[in-house]
């Protein structure tokens, strides 16, 4: 085995691949004895659109998830990987979630469910997920 196979192998194993820093953040999926965590990074707000909420699923698909965006002291807006957005209302109990920029959710199993599934910061506080509310755009117009 050559040094360069051998050092390739060494950072595969043990996560040490640079990230630039243009790289946007990502949906990671761990496993710890037999439990799946998903690690999921929180984007800026920055769009000009207007959400409007519209009645929304009781579950979304666990591996569709892309990543989330603050909408509010007590709920997140889930991006998913077709363009749609959903978003999560916490109970009435939630702690600020503005404090970091991620949180945790461990499905039970492939889907993740409101009035089952519970978001975890890294402070140790928990907020579960009431309902699902799915949005659509709403472009403002611009004054003349």
């Amino acid at each position: 085995m050559t040094f360069f196979a051998l050092f390739s192998l060494f950072s595969a194993l043990f996560g040490s691949t640079e990230q630039t820093p243009g790289d946007a953040p990502v949906v990671r999926r761990v496993i710890v004895q037999d439990e799946v965590i998903f690690r999921i990074p929180i984007r800026p707000r920055v769009s000009p659109i207007e959400w409007v909420e519209h009645k929304g699923p009781k579950c979304i698909p666990a591996n569709m998830l892309a990543g989330a965006m603050l909408s509010g002291p007590s709920s997140i807006d889930f991006v998913l990987r077709n363009r749609q957005r959903v978003r999560a209302k916490m109970d009435s109990d939630c702690p600020a979630l503005d404090f970091y920029d991620s949180f945790y959710l461990q499905p039970d199993d492939d889907y993740i469910c409101a009035k089952r599934e519970t978001i975890r910061i890294r402070s140790g506080g928990s907020c579960r997920i009431e309902k699902f509310r799915t949005l659509v755009p709403q472009y403002r117009q611009a004054n003349r």
